[in-house]
């Protein structure tokens, strides 16, 4: 059975929510070991933006200098006067230049490493949905999970960007501002920014969370949407069967006008902060420059001073007005990775053994040992079943549906793990051997083949990477599928669409079959193979089926009984049990649940044949 999430536990839970486990999973990436052309480029990035930062707020002096001289004042510093009116001017927007010119120069360092850890963690995101069971895949929504995919790894160069290059970064400067304001005037100036700047924090941080709980609800909803259009766009055909096109668009316009009023929320929410902001910010501006013409007025103070002042309250309105986007920003990345690292910390139900070592396969012989499994642990659908496929020889397994000849399949292949009993090949534990190795021996051609949207050579090819072109068209041949390739105006070359929809169900399953013989395993897994073809295609593939067979170990799940009659042993599974086993003319014989199969199968085709 599945583990327990991490995220269950509350105190797991509380961290989530707090953003300290997103955080602690980026930052590494920002300071990898062993990776000293990151922690370089870091280094460099951030000695790039201090070094703007000190520009930045030393800007202001050639401002006010320069305002000075113009006033006709013979009192300031030395080089003030030297450099004269035209000099301060162009040494300001000197400085202004170099501060710009410093943060993209931060930038342009800092691109490679934001990227790299956009593509690790993509990555590694991939390679773990992979991993994951496929219990988890059939009760997972592939639209939502994508979107969840896409949000958070926006997330992770937002994360790192603005972690790094925008939090400590604006504390500096605001400290650096603060320490100016005092030497350069009084205690009281750096009072009321340091007040102006507690309250905008304050309202800031606090009208964020509330917005971020209702953007999360946005979010919701918009995942819920783009999984009923997903959802409904791939059973486009099942739409289309039941007239369903008007019920479909009720259903996704319902999910759509629940992330409309959401997105108002979120809307009138912003307009709220904005408001709310200026308010704070422009109160703070007013005070300091009032203070600052009284004492012009009194002569404490020059022009150039009261200028001064209100380009240091500009420069701090600036930041401020980028903290609450920041903040608000990466609040959203945190909740967009928090739900991507929810899935990273997904624990795969099937994982390899510490000491799993490569499956050695010599004759392939493969044995199910009072093998025992449920789906769910109250509805038990294998209860005990032993049997052993000789190497090299062709067993079937037939039944009703639900009777569990599929799960046998599946735990083969060992989607799942058993719970009770063990399978075995050639006297192998599947659970002490690698699953890459597992998958490499087995081959399997399902009931319905899924095909890439990708070219048919793709599709074939797919069965053994860096097989030749002989190769391809001698097993596509064997599928009695290539002369309908080369009749196609691309031939190979052709797109087969999203999961194979541009052919019919008989042309993808011989793509499939030919992808299976070109991977040419020792173990064959056939489960209702040729269910979607005509009588004809099916004897002609059933004939290269057992051609492919020889000399390998198969074992054949099947719904038609005349497709399986020379198997070397028909085995019979009902309710979760094997109830016949034996020889096709034996099971006749014998006039049991098998001979009672057959004869309602062959009535079936009789009555469908006089038809």
């Amino acid at each position: 059975m599945p583990q327990a999430s991490p995220a269950a536990d509350p105190a797991a839970v509380r961290e989530r929510r707090s953003g300290w486990r997103t955080i602690r999973r980026v930052a590494p990436y920002l300071w990898p070991p062993g990776q000293g052309w990151v922690k370089r480029r870091v280094v460099w990035a951030l000695a790039a933006l201090v070094l703007s930062k000190f520009i930045s707020v030393a800007t202001p002096f050639f401002y006010k200098a320069a305002v000075d001289v113009l006033g006709g004042l013979a009192d300031g510093p030395g080089w003030t006067l030297a450099l004269g009116a035209v000099g301060l001017t162009v040494a300001y927007g000197l400085a202004r230049v170099m501060t710009v010119g410093f943060q993209q120069l931060r930038d342009v360092v800092f691109a490679r490493v934001g990227q790299r850890a956009l593509r690790q963690l993509a990555l590694e995101t991939f390679r773990h949905i992979h991993a994951l069971s496929l219990r988890y895949h059939i009760t997972r929504k592939t639209g939502g999970l994508s979107r969840i995919i896409e949000r958070g790894v926006k997330g992770v160069d937002f994360l790192l960007r603005f972690l790094l290059f925008s939090i400590g970064p604006l504390v500096l400067e605001l400290v650096l501002i603060g320490i100016v304001l005092w030497v350069a005037f009084d205690l009281w100036y750096l009072v009321v920014v340091a007040v102006t700047i507690w309250l905008y924090t304050w309202f800031t941080f606090r009208v964020t969370e509330w917005r971020v709980k209702i953007r999360k609800e946005m979010n919701d909803q918009d995942t819920d949407a783009n999984q009923k259009a997903i959802d409904s766009l791939l059973n486009f055909e099942t739409v289309k069967y039941f007239s369903a096109e008007t019920r479909e668009a009720a259903r996704y316009d319902g999910a759509m006008a629940r992330y409309e009023s959401a997105a108002v929320r979120t809307n009138n929410s912003l307009a709220f902060l904005n408001f709310g902001q200026a308010l704070l910010i422009t109160a703070g501006l007013v005070v300091v420059m009032v203070m600052a013409a009284v004492g012009v007025q009194r002569d404490t103070l020059t022009v150039g001073d009261f200028v001064m002042v209100n380009a240091y309250m500009i420069q701090i309105t600036m930041p401020l007005n980028f903290l609450g986007t920041v903040y608000r920003e990466i609040r959203q990345a945190l909740v967009d990775m928090g739900e991507m690292f929810d899935l990273l910390e997904q624990p795969a139900e099937v994982r390899d053994a510490p000491d799993a070592r490569p499956i050695a396969v010599a004759g392939g012989e493969v044995v199910l040992d009072d093998v025992r499994f449920g789906y769910e642990a109250a509805r038990p659908i294998l209860k005990g079943v032993s049997l052993t496929v000789p190497a090299g020889r062709r067993v079937a397994i037939v039944g009703p549906s639900g009777s569990g000849k599929s799960t046998i399949g599946r735990l083969l292949f060992r989607f799942y793990d058993v719970t009770g009993g063990a399978i075995r090949i050639d006297g192998q534990d599947l659970r002490a051997v690698t699953q890459e190795s597992l998958h490499a021996v087995i081959g399997v051609v399902p009931q319905d083949t899924v095909l890439f949207n990708d070219t048919v050579h793709y599709n074939i090819a797919y069965g053994r990477p860096g097989a030749s072109e002989a190769e391809i068209e001698a097993a596509a041949r064997a599928a009695k599928i290539h002369d309908f390739i080369v009749s196609l105006p691309e031939g190979y070359a052709t797109r087969v669409g999203e999961r194979g929809l541009k052919l019919s169900g008989g042309e993808k399953q011989r793509v499939g079959i030919a992808r299976t013989l070109l991977k040419n395993p020792p173990v064959l897994l056939l489960d209702e193979a040729t269910s979607a073809l005509d009588t004809q295609t099916e004897r002609d593939i059933q004939d290269s089926l057992r051609a492919m067979g020889a000399g390998r170990t198969v074992i054949v799940i099947a719904h038609r009984l005349s497709t399986i009659a020379d198997a070397d042993e028909i085995v019979v599974l009902e309710d979760g049990r094997i109830v016949e086993r034996g020889r096709h003319e034996m099971l006749l014989a014998r006039g049991g649940r098998y001979a009672a199969m057959w004869a309602r199968q062959s009535a079936e085709e009789a009555r469908a044949a006089a038809e």
